[in-house]
């Protein structure tokens, strides 16, 4: 297991936690809200808000995390937009939500709004070259497999 700090900012906040652990358990935690904030309708101004979850993380220099869509909310169009997580970010965690739908839609204290994927941090060298190698996909990019 990792271990990662996490500071309480209100009272409201509830700390990520795994709705299945154990061998089989989920690949991310759930991050909750701590205040109250409507969405307005897709298209509106405000259908787009940071929704504050109340806590903030302490990460070791080796690991971040991705915020996720809960797949649920994501159904009834409700996603998420950006979301990562830098080891040396310690603010409030706030969770970007956009709704999709052509109705408003309230967010309360202790509704679950993302996921946290903790990633392990790897800095690569980018390094500037004249020419790529062959790959079989080469430049196919998006329907390129004719799905």
């Amino acid at each position: 297991m990792v271990p990662i700090q996490v500071k309480k900012l209100t009272a409201t906040a509830q700390l990520p936690r795994y709705a299945h652990t154990g061998p089989f358990g989920d690949l991310a935690a759930d991050l909750y809200a701590s205040e109250s904030v409507t969405l307005a309708p897709a298209g509106e101004s405000g259908s787009t808000a940071a929704v504050p979850t109340g806590i903030a993380l302490g990460f070791a220099a080796t690991h971040g995390a991705l915020i996720e869509d809960r797949s649920g909310l994501a159904l009834r169009g409700i996603t998420t937009l950006a979301g990562v997580i830098d080891p040396g970010y310690r603010g409030e965690l706030r969770i970007v939500l956009t709704n999709l739908t052509p109705s408003s839609v309230d967010v309360r204290p202790g509704d679950r709004i993302a996921q946290l994927r903790i990633v392990e941090r790897i800095e690569a060298a980018f390094e500037e070259v004249s020419e790529l190698s062959q790959s079989a996909r080469g430049a196919g990019g998006f329907g390129s497999t004719g799905q």
